[in-house]
């Protein structure tokens, strides 16, 4: 049970270290991106897939499945290594065998890849309602402005009032 345990251990260590060796190349995969080497029309799918891979590294997503992550893990290595199957300085075919490793990739985790999207967006969407004042947090701090407004007037006056009484 300990050598299952310490298995375990050491597969967890590697993955984390090949995640640490991707996210160190994100620029990388950007790169092949941005450049047009075959990747174009996976270019939604990559980006999350780095997202997902940053969020588990970082601990704020761990609601999946190891063989998942290490299906994504792999497919973004094989991405970002030079070295494969048919080398990627080779014009068009280069760019092939990068492409269906990743398409290959994506098929297998797509539902969890799904999963991740939907707790991404939700995310997001909260981290949006937080940062913009509601329409009743508009009203309650015009209320307060026009409150402060209306006080500063009344001391206005009570202090001409005084200066009169004095005069």
């Amino acid at each position: 049970m300990a050598d299952k345990e310490k298995e375990k251990e050491k597969d967890n260590k590697s993955l984390m270290d090949s995640i640490k060796l991707i996210l160190g190349k994100e620029d990388r995969i950007n790169d092949q991106l941005e450049n047009g080497r075959g990747l174009e029309r996976y270019t939604k799918d990559l980006l999350l897939l780095m997202s997902l891979v940053k969020d588990y590294y970082q601990g704020n997503y761990r609601n999946i499945p190891y063989k998942t992550i290490s299906a994504a893990v792999v497919g973004l290595l094989y991405v970002i290594n030079p070295i494969d199957l048919i080398p990627d300085f080779i014009p068009f075919i280069g760019q092939v065998d990068d492409a269906l490793v990743l398409k290959f990739c994506l098929k297998l985790i797509k539902k969890d890849l799904l999963k991740y999207q939907t707790w991404k967006d939700k995310q997001t969407a909260s981290e949006d309602k937080d940062s913009k004042p509601t329409n009743k947090k508009l009203e309650d701090k015009d209320k307060s402005t026009e409150k402060e407004g209306k006080d500063e007037k009344s001391k206005a006056e009570d202090n001409q009032a005084d200066s009169k009484k004095s005069s």
